[in-house]
């Protein structure tokens, strides 16, 4: 009998597939991203409300599937009492129910904002998460679309404010112009549903495959380059033509009562926008809008970079669209009985960065490392010193640490301090302290002038870039260093 202990197997770090971890870099990006668009937020009088990840699973409404786990499009479990939970798959379903639970007490028209991750139970892919952040903007109890006209001022003021002034439109639309014509074209009904959809998901390709792309997509189908074969939505000569006529705008003037209301809320739109100094090239009614129109119920907005960026294979492409949003006035109503009206935008947070970054307008800012305090002895009264030193510079503002690794090897500190990226190091020995002074190293000019320094000995034979000071003068000296080398980096560029 083998009474040999089997060896414990070594636990695998890995990653879930469709989640990421992030860099102090992208961490830093994102805040200072995210801060930018808080302030035009607040500019505009909204104000910031949190709702929790999870969710009871039904007040997802149509993410909700017909099957006994809903974990189709949401990531669930059940709770104590059996009740299903999902977390969030957007950021609008939850302020809906939070409306809807405090109504008595919210002060109508309720404009807030808020930020957060939210989860998709999807198939992840190059540049396809299920787990992403959102930055949401939302009025309610607004029933005029000037509500939406100010939605759309907002989006684009926000993309101004992240510097992307002249690079960007926010299109609009409305969900009624595109429902009359669909009815006018004779594709009403729950029977014409996926005939309906096959049209939609043609108009979107407009900017994409032009008009004689998109007459192929209504009609039997389209064969790209490749060869590969979509098929189209199967509609008569007269209604591609019918629904062409829409997208150019030629005297386009259906019968229909509901593309008459929402081309006159369009109208609206535009006019507002205009009086407040916003014009085409910023915010501009497009009848090829399309956005997730089982949802909304009004007009619709998105803002839409016209930059080319290069994607994974090398080619140049248009961006395209980094958020947008419309009216959802039966959302809420779900909680109530009454009728609520609501308007908002939601912005891709981490599609949003990699264009700004891609343009070089995010992630330029500096970020000092810490200046290190080294550890020449480790007894407690000489630790205790480093710390104050280490306290010293923290209250007046300094970014520090004091080396926590083996301090007993000198050059390891300062091959730390190298890859930390560390720009300027303390040291005090014994015969510094004796004397009540402080060597301070720059390290940045260090890297210049010496190699790696292994030891106390060749430290002190070298004196690469580095002066003695009284301690009462330490602080002053590093701010000096530290705005010498700021200067430096500036001229640099």
């Amino acid at each position: 009998m083998n009474d040999k202990q089997k060896k414990p197997q070594k636990l695998k770090a890995r990653l879930p597939r469709g989640f990421v971890d992030r860099s102090a870099a992208d961490i830093r990006a994102v805040n200072e991203m995210t801060g930018k668009i808080r302030e035009v937020y607040e500019h505009y009088g909204f104000d910031p409300v949190e709702t929790p990840l999870f969710e009871y699973t039904d007040a997802l409404g149509k993410f909700l599937p017909d099957a006994d786990r809903p974990n189709e499009g949401v990531f669930s479990l059940q709770d104590d009492d059996e009740q299903w939970m999902s977390l969030r798959y957007d950021l609008t379903a939850p302020l809906a129910r939070h409306v809807a639970e405090n109504f008595n007490e919210i002060q109508l028209p309720y404009r807030t904002y808020r930020a957060g991750y939210v989860f998709r139970n999807e198939k992840p892919g190059p540049g396809r998460f299920r787990q992403f952040m959102q930055f949401d903007a939302d009025t309610v109890g607004a029933p005029d679309v000037s509500a939406d006209a100010e939605m759309c001022m907002m989006m684009a003021d926000t993309m101004d404010a992240l510097g992307l002034a002249g690079q960007y439109v926010v299109r609009v639309n409305n969900r009624k112009v595109i429902d009359g014509v669909m009815e006018e074209a004779g594709l009403g009904g729950e029977e014409n549903a996926g005939r309906r959809l096959g049209v939609l998901r043609a108009i979107d390709k407009l900017d994409k495959f032009g008009f004689d792309g998109v007459r192929l997509l209504l009609g039997g189908g389209r064969k790209d380059e490749s060869g590969d074969f979509t098929k189209g939505a199967g509609l008569t000569a007269d209604q591609i033509e019918f629904i062409l006529g829409y997208l150019k705008g030629d005297d386009f003037h259906p019968a229909s009562d509901l593309y008459a209301a929402g081309h006159a809320e369009l109208q609206k739109i535009e006019a507002l926008v205009r009086a407040a100094g916003y014009d085409e090239d910023r915010i501009r009614i497009d009848p090829s809008v399309i956005r997730g129109l089982e949802y909304y119920t009004g007009p619709v907005y998105e803002a839409e970079l016209s930059f080319d960026v290069t994607n994974e294979k090398g080619e140049k492409v248009v961006f395209g669209s980094v958020g947008g949003g419309g009216r959802y006035d039966g959302l809420v109503s779900r909680f109530m009985g009454q009728s609520v009206p609501a308007t908002g935008f939601s912005i891709g947070v981490s599609r949003l960065m990699t264009a700004l970054k891609n343009l070089g307008k995010l992630g330029q800012a500096d970020v000092i490392e810490p200046v290190l305090v080294t550890v020449m002895d480790g007894d407690v009264e000489a630790m205790g010193r480093y710390q104050r030193i280490t306290q010293e510079l923290r209250k007046a503002g300094i970014r520090a640490e004091m080396y926590q690794g083996n301090w007993k090897k000198f050059g390891n500190q300062l091959k730390y301090a190298d890859r930390r990226g560390c720009p300027v190091a303390i040291i005090q020995g014994g015969d510094e302290r004796a004397e009540g002074v402080v060597q301070i190293k720059d390290l940045i000019e260090g890297k210049r002038l010496s190699g790696e320094i292994e030891d106390n000995a060749s430290w002190r034979e070298a004196r690469v870039a580095q002066e003695t000071v009284a301690e009462g003068h330490l602080v002053a000296k590093v701010k000096e260093i530290l705005a010498a080398q700021a200067e430096d980096r500036k001229r640099a560029g």
